[in-house]
């Protein structure tokens, strides 16, 4: 999705129960909303943004809860200012109680200048984008985190390709284990993901039960080059609807 500086939400957005909305924020061709969007903040949220060193980061912090306010406001119909959220086990993000009927649940995530949000409804849904960083000891985090499958499919893949094939595994992985909400606690171990460009099955095999594998689909989404991302959703009868800048007002 393209978005610029004049980005602002439509009202009236539809989040049908068989889909999974996909939003995009360019970061760096938002951060002149940022001044306009720091009231749209609860207070909690204005003070988190206020502890940032660097401005780069706090804009960041900004554009990608306002965004999230904007478009739940949207589904909602409600004020994006008067939403409320809570946190569930693992701090995973949800909307407060006001809202829970709703039934929707998202997932964001952030690197570089990238932000991506995922939304759907009366699903767990997990979202990760990272991006290529050459100071990543990428061979000792595997060794640590990946399981003997993904170590043989990392090592198969040519010198050149490594990197990529980490930063795919990687974001696979934290895709998986957000839409789980259990967090680290959830050994990286314990499950395996396909190391495939473009794959849309990644999800290969869950332990100590086999059968957990069947309850997701976690696919990849297509980024610029230098960055990797995925998505999890439970279920497999949903489609993914990419949301274009015909979904945003100038």
């Amino acid at each position: 999705m393209k978005t610029d500086a004049r980005f602002e939400v439509k009202t009236g957005l539809s989040l049908n129960i068989e889909d999974v909305h996909l939003w995009r924020a360019d970061i760096p061709g938002m951060t002149a909303c940022v001044p306009r969007w720091m009231p749209m903040l609860s207070a909690d949220e204005q003070m988190r943004a206020g502890r940032f060193h660097h401005a780069v980061d706090r804009n960041r912090f900004v554009v990608v809860r306002a965004m999230l306010r904007q478009i739940l406001g949207s589904y909602l119909g409600k004020d994006p200012q008067k939403l409320s959220f809570r946190y569930l086990e693992k701090e995973k993000p949800a909307l407060g109680e006001e809202e829970m009927a709703s039934d929707i649940a998202f997932n964001v995530s952030h690197s570089g200048e990238i932000a991506l949000l995922a939304f759907g409804r009366n699903r767990e849904i997990g979202v990760d984008v990272e991006q290529f960083r050459p100071s990543t000891d990428t061979q000792t985090i595997a060794k640590r985190f990946f399981s003997p499958n993904e170590q043989r499919q990392l090592a198969a893949l040519a010198q050149q390709e490594r990197e990529e094939g980490f930063f795919r595994c990687w974001t696979r992985k934290e895709s998986f284990i957000k839409a789980t909400g259990k967090g680290l606690s959830l050994p990286l171990r314990d499950f395996d993901v396909s190391l495939e460009p473009g794959d849309h099955d990644a999800l290969l095999a869950t332990r100590p039960n086999p059968l957990e594998r069947t309850r997701w689909r976690l696919c990849d989404l297509p980024v610029e080059t230098g960055y990797a991302a995925a998505l999890c959703v439970s279920g497999t009868d949903w489609r993914l609807v990419e949301k274009s800048e015909r979904e945003c007002g100038a």
